[in-house]
């Protein structure tokens, strides 16, 4: 593992804010404010002339200006090749908007602590490969050496047992293995882990979630509501102008906000020159995104199952995201588990100062420094170590001998311990084939139909005369930060394909250059 010059540090990259923060003088993972003194970056992007871009300006900015150059929920397009938006007359992905609020968030720290070359960036447990993949790439656009990716609930994990003082401790009541249920309901992702932890080993046992599941989805009910009753008062539709829907989603936040506090809140819609102020109480607030707060309850109860542990064995029920300040939340989760949620952690910065904390138990093992600040980190921290499991399963598409229909034949199932390396013999289906092509697929359904296609590995230029049936070894990997490998081999002529999956709509090595080149002139603001 190659460490830059400067400081490292751990970001929560996030759909709604981000968070960037560093372990201390005293070994404290503390988040660092920005420019404007706050913890949290809004991640909202406002493109805003040639060579210029205004991160995290505010909603009341922002709907003054261009709608089409206001980008906003950037996060849940990561990895996602249909993404379109133009900027300075150029095609511009969503690694190359998250490397903008990643820039951001580095210049800014820098201003205080100095430079940052290394950054441990945090992902939803359940991001797929081709996300990982992007959100690693924004991190090199961005200008940082990307030493890691960590899931955001094993982040929370390490800031829990940080706060209780148990991480790195010795006491022989402590070294007792804990069982934590970590529900992590951010702006825009949401998912459930079931921990298994010392203060030296961290062991995921299962994960679930949805990365189209967050508050921002609480917010649009609000809005939704607002716009209909406007609608059937005034016969027009505010959702209909950008202008207003950025205001309404900013109102609509701060009474969700309210709501959290007291029973009533009051939401103002302005359009056309016609006002409308309507009156929100919890219960109707609750009533009209029952069925967001039930996902949650039902994966959080699948995610128990699958660890193979019953809510009554759980020590402890950690709260992470903003979203979890909404009252409903810990109810619901006290009903199911029959325990009070632990909410002494801070929903807004525990998934950053965990990345901190992992990024300096990298830099306890791998990087020499001599400080007096770098011993005492070593020492509490160089054993440390976590266990991941894949959130996805991994197969390849095959053919069924006996039907002849084309199956999804699972590899790597979901849930198993990482790093996870799996081989299986295949065979040729013609003779004198000359090439292979294994078409991977992520999900654990049998029809490939119902999965996603991931890419593709292919071996050519096979020998010649190839019996039908002739062996094909394939073996599929994951590493420990759940990116995916694939390796595929003629066994009669040994000939070798091995790479990085060719993922639709993932940058290639010339984009990604381009890009990071093209980041570097850019003013953010």
């Amino acid at each position: 593992m190659e460490f830059k010059p400067g400081h490292t540090v751990g970001i929560d990259l996030g759909t709604t804010f981000s968070t960037l923060a560093q372990l201390d003088q005293d070994g404290n993972p503390v988040p660092i404010a920005n420019e404007e003194d706050e913890v949290e970056t809004p991640s909202l992007i406002l493109l805003a002339e040639t060579g210029h871009v205004v991160v995290g300006p505010s909603r009341q900015r922002a709907a003054m200006e261009d709608p089409d150059h206001i980008v906003d929920r950037v996060k849940r397009y990561m990895g996602n090749a249909d993404f379109k938006r133009t900027f300075d007359g150029r095609d511009i992905t969503p690694e190359f908007l998250s490397a903008l609020i990643l820039k951001k968030l580095r210049q800014d720290a820098e201003r205080r602590i100095g430079k940052i070359g290394n950054a441990v960036i945090t992902v939803p447990y359940y991001f797929n490969d081709a996300r990982r993949k992007a959100t690693e790439d924004a991190g090199r656009i961005a200008g940082l050496n990307v030493i890691d990716i960590i899931n955001e609930p094993t982040a929370a994990t390490l800031t829990y047992a940080w706060k209780r003082g148990e991480l790195g401790a010795t006491d022989a009541v402590v070294q007792r293995p804990h069982l934590a249920l970590v529900y992590d309901l951010g702006g825009g992702t949401f998912d459930v882990t079931v921990v298994r932890y010392t203060p030296s080993h961290f062991q995921v046992l299962a994960t679930d979630g949805d990365v189209h599941l967050g508050g921002i989805d609480w917010n649009d009910r609000l809005v939704d509501y607002v716009a209909a009753e406007f609608k059937a008062k005034h016969g027009t539709d505010p959702r209909r102008s950008p202008a207003t829907l950025q205001m309404l989603r900013h109102d609509t936040d701060q009474a969700k906000i309210v709501l959290s506090e007291a029973q009533t809140a009051t939401i103002s819609c302005r359009h056309e020159g016609k006002l409308f102020t309507v009156k929100i109480t919890r219960d109707q607030f609750e009533e009209m995104t029952a069925d967001l707060l039930q996902r949650t309850s039902d994966t959080a109860q699948l995610v128990i199952e699958q660890a193979e542990v019953t809510a009554d064995q759980l020590d402890a029920v950690v709260l992470v995201g903003g979203s979890t300040l909404m009252p409903k939340v810990p109810a619901m989760l006290k009903q199911l588990t029959g325990k009070d949620p632990f909410q002494g952690l801070s929903p807004h910065t525990a998934v950053a100062q965990g990345a901190a904390i992992h990024a300096a138990i990298l830099e306890a093992k791998f990087r020499g420094e001599s400080s007096e600040l770098a011993e005492r980190i070593r020492k509490l921290l160089r054993n440390v170590k976590h266990d991941d499991v894949n959130s996805h399963g991994l197969g390849v598409a095959a053919r069924n001998p006996k039907t002849g229909k084309t199956v999804n034949r699972v590899m790597i199932p979901r849930n198993s311990k990482l790093p996870v390396e799996v081989r299986r013999t295949f065979v040729t289906s013609e003779p004198n084939q000359q090439r292979v092509n294994i078409k991977v697929i992520e999900g654990d359904a049998p029809d490939p139909d119902a999965c996603s296609v991931l890419g593709n590995c292919r071996i050519t230029g096979l020998p010649k005369d190839l019996p039908k049936g002739s062996p094909i070894e394939v073996c599929y990997a994951f590493d420990t930060s759940g990116r995916v490998r694939v390796r595929a081999q003629d066994k009669t002529g040994g000939k070798e394909a091995e790479i990085e999956i060719e993922r639709k709509g993932g940058l290639n090595a010339q984009q990604l250059n381009a890009f990071t080149a093209l980041a570097g002139t850019y003013r953010v603001d």
